[in-house]
């Protein structure tokens, strides 16, 4: 499958291990790389090639291990919370192009290299799952380097099941101790660190000193998370999706996960639209959408405040 126009490209890759990819580039240099095995972007560059998301260096590429890094896929179940493996199953799935996609409103993806995927349950999945669904998955690349992922799951069986859903994605940063996370403030969350305790945010902004593993509650829709060393602030927007986790590991949890390397903790920060606390019930012919969008604006600290602010104002 190759497909370009005046805007976009859209090509089917190997990656180093093998494995089916789609390389969606824009025309200023931009790029992604959607791995069809757990429908997962595993690469997001923006126009200088500079990699916007973390993948770590002991990363296994070998299905059906889950890949450590870029943005997972949790559904039907996010963490151990359930009874599936953790995060649950359609990270660990190949997923297939989807030739017919639903339609979207033909203007918003003129400019845009799009890949659609869909995930359909197979014959062994349920038995630990028994649910019948179709899971579609758009990524757009858009001009100028903005990523959008747009998930559609439907119940195609015919009685009501429930999940929970994240986008866990894995920023870049430079060092996380020069991090910042804006937007969060004065929320409740549940420290999954800590029995999922519940706890309000008291900080004007979420610096990162020691382990954080939370589920941020009532989110706004756009999330601003700060690199002071590049001068670059990611910026989340999403819909559909209430909850945001927040994770990093740091030193000693570093160093008890096997894919993941010891001083890795200190370039990576996993910030992710969810559906958590509220899981999603859908009755048979229900669809559910959840959408991330993520973008980088420069920025600067500025009396330690977000500059520009028009950054979570949306002006």
């Amino acid at each position: 499958m190759e497909h370009s126009d005046q805007k976009g490209t859209v090509e089917m890759v190997k990656d180093n291990n093998g494995l089916d990819q789609v390389l969606l580039r824009e025309p200023r240099g931009a790029s992604a790389r959607v791995n069809l095995f757990g429908g997962q972007v595993s690469s997001w560059k923006n126009d200088r090639g500079e990699e916007l998301l973390f993948m770590s260096s002991k990363a296994i590429f070998r299905p059906p291990k889950a890949i450590r890094g870029g943005i997972p896929i949790c559904f039907p179940q996010f963490g151990s919370s359930g009874s599936l493996e953790q995060h649950g199953f359609a990270r660990n799935k190949f997923w297939n192009i989807d030739n017919n996609p639903p339609p979207f409103p033909s203007n918003c993806y003129n400019n845009k290299a799009v890949v659609d995927l869909i995930l359909k349950p197979a014959e062994e999945d349920f038995k630990s799952w028994p649910h019948s669904f179709e899971f579609r998955l758009r990524v757009a690349l858009a001009h100028g380097g903005d990523l959008t992922l747009i998930s559609r799951i439907r119940n195609t069986d015919n009685k009501p099941f429930t999940f929970s859903f994240a986008y866990h994605t894995y920023f870049c940063v430079s060092d996380i101790s020069e991090v910042r996370i804006e937007g969060l403030e004065t929320l409740d969350y549940l420290d999954l660190s800590q029995d999922k305790e519940r706890f309000t945010e008291q900080s004007d902004a979420i610096t990162f000193e020691s382990e954080v593993d939370r589920v941020y509650l009532s989110t706004p829709t756009k999330i601003a998370i700060l690199d002071h060393e590049k001068k670059r602030t990611f910026v989340l927007r999403k819909d559909g999706l209430p909850d945001a986790v927040v994770w990093n590991p740091w030193e000693k949890k570093a160093k008890s996960i096997a894919d993941f390397g010891d001083e890795e903790y200190k370039h990576m920060l996993c910030v992710d639209g969810a559906a958590i606390e509220t899981p999603i019930t859908l009755k048979p012919g229900e669809e559910w959408k959840g959408r991330i969008e993520l973008s980088t604006v420069p920025s600067s600290y500025c009396s330690g405040q977000l500059d520009p602010l028009r950054v979570l104002e949306g002006i």
